[in-house]
């Protein structure tokens, strides 16, 4: 079995860097160092910002691939009709186990997704700044970024700038969970669909990107639309950050000029040269056979136009040793568990269809294949996000992928070959064992007031839940940072009252006891 990725896995570059620039000097380019490789950025205009990411044809590399001067544009108007000022989001919440090129970058090349977004706050006139991540090190990374620069959320600052952390969910990386999250709610879709750029965070026009998009922003803005179109293809210049793993030697992130062959990116990573299929997009996405990959190059109408998709940048190859089906239901069961819990067709549906391709491989014939089809078709277009569409996707592409494989388990009730994992998922308890920065507050109950409401472990499910009694039961454990906003907030939604947050006692200098008789001791051997 494949284990899951490491944050910051080996990065590889095809032709010459751009947003990865400078990593073969230093691990992470911190202000000095990004000034050095970068040079500085000059502001721009809203109009000459719009401008220049049409002439750079840039779209945003979080999935949707949504046009970004459009975005910029719709944000700017919004606010001058409505007289608000906009909130600028990165969000760099990827909570999918196969896409680690957003992590590379805000570990490695902060400053660069900074200088994006920072850019469009100046063309905007925003005064809030909000970087939302879902893991330890790239919280770190970016708080400390924001201090390299003198940037805080301290009051009276031309712009507010904070870190929020997200959980590490499929769910909680899209747009409006990024958002409810930022307001201090749960991090999942609203239930109600709402253009951010009308309606964000806090009801203001909000700029919500991808952190790859606003990086290669402020590539863009250095070297100018007529450089930046000399890389690439004509239509879709630039470069593209990949994560390719799976059946591979060496999972990576690779940075690559768009029309550079497929072939020869699985050929870096050590995949199989002739694959059973390759999974473009990520769990999201389409697979690909063997053929479509060698014919196809990275973009998205290349893609597209072979049944795959760019996507969020994944890219997972299996090898013939595999079930592939058996891989796809490894899949499933992750998506159906991903699951928000909010409408039928995600709390409902996903689970069904996990256990429709569970009877379909397990040999259940015609009738299991019908009823996991009626089951994919049903969930599409009628949840509360993407999660349902996307997850449909993949079930429907991984029905047309593998029809041998397919025939084989409804009619012999196999293939007769073992399913090896290689498709990247996260271990056991992930979302439980989650990494955070501590800060040393603890919640606490008085137990004389507690009477048992459960509103406390609605907000914050991971640190408290409700025993068989329906009375919380408390994590002893420190209330993360990027915890503490909902924490207060249960506190405050507390009618009993009874919820508090502990401080820290502050340490206090420990006092050598003198050994009997008041003497010095004398030290034993070694411990001088």
């Amino acid at each position: 079995m494949n284990a899951p990725l490491p944050d910051v896995p080996e990065v590889r570059v095809v032709g010459l860097p751009q947003l990865t620039q400078g990593f073969d000097l230093v691990e992470r380019l911190d202000l000095p160092m990004h000034l050095k490789v970068h040079g500085p950025l000059q502001p721009m205009t809203g109009e000459r910002l719009a401008q220049l990411a049409e002439n750079i044809t840039l779209r945003g590399r979080g999935g949707a691939g949504f046009p970004f001067g459009k975005k910029l544009r719709a944000v700017a108007q919004a606010s001058i009709r409505r007289g608000v000022r906009p909130v600028v989001v990165i969000n760099g919440s990827e909570g999918e186990p196969a896409c680690r090129k957003d992590t590379v970058l805000l570990n490695r090349a902060p400053h660069l997704i900074l200088d994006g977004a920072l850019l469009a706050a100046e063309a905007l006139g925003a005064r809030t700044l909000v970087v939302a991540v879902t893991r330890n090190s790239t919280e770190i990374s970016m708080r400390a970024a924001l201090a390299e620069r003198g940037l805080s959320d301290r009051r009276g600052q031309q712009l507010r700038a904070r870190v929020v952390r997200t959980p590490e969910r499929m769910v909680s990386g899209e747009a409006s969970a990024v958002i409810r999250a930022i307001g201090g709610g749960p991090a999942l879709p609203p239930g109600r669909r709402e253009r951010a750029a009308e309606s964000g965070v806090g009801g203001a026009p909000t700029l919500l990107s991808n952190a790859e998009t606003y990086a290669q922003l402020a590539v863009g803005a250095r070297i100018g639309a007529r450089r930046y179109g000399h890389t690439g293809l004509e239509d879709e210049p630039g470069t593209v950050m990949l994560t390719v793993s799976g059946a591979v030697a060496r999972p990576m992130v690779i940075e690559v000029p768009t029309g550079v062959p497929l072939r020869y990116v699985l050929q870096m990573a050590g995949a199989p040269p002739l694959p059973q299929g390759v999974l473009t997009g990520g769990y999201h996405g389409n697979w690909i056979d063997a053929v479509a990959a060698h014919e196809a190059v990275v973009s998205r109408a290349s893609l597209a136009a072979v049944g795959g998709s760019l996507g969020a940048g994944a890219i997972l190859p299996i090898g013939p040793e595999t079930c592939p089906l058996g891989e796809a239901l490894r899949v499933a069961n992750w998506l159906a568990a991903e699951t928000a819990g909010q409408c039928g067709p995600c709390k409902l549906g996903l689970p069904a269809a996990a256990g429709g391709l569970s009877d379909v491989i397990n040999g259940g014939g015609p009738t299991a294949l019908e009823a996991l089809r009626a089951v994919t078709q049903a969930v599409k277009g009628r949840g509360a996000c993407k999660h349902p569409d996307g997850s449909a996707r993949f079930f429907a592409s991984t029905l047309s992928a593998f029809t041998d494989d397919l025939a084989a388990h409804m009619l012999h009730g196999g293939c007769g070959r073992e399913t090896t994992g290689v498709l990247p998922l996260p271990g056991p308890g992930y979302q439980e064992a989650e990494e955070s920065i501590p800060s040393g507050e603890k919640l606490a109950v008085d137990w004389t007031l507690c009477q048992g409401h459960g509103l406390c472990a609605d907000i914050v499910p991971e640190l408290i839940r409700l025993g068989p009694d329906g009375y919380p039961a408390l994590a002893d454990a420190s209330v993360p940072v990027h915890m503490r906003g909902r924490a207060q907030r249960a506190v405050r939604r507390c009618p009993a009252l009874a919820l508090r947050i502990e401080q820290p006692e502050p340490e206090r200098p420990a006092r050598a006891a003198l050994p009997p008789g008041g003497g010095r001791k004398a030290l034993g051997p070694g411990r001088g």
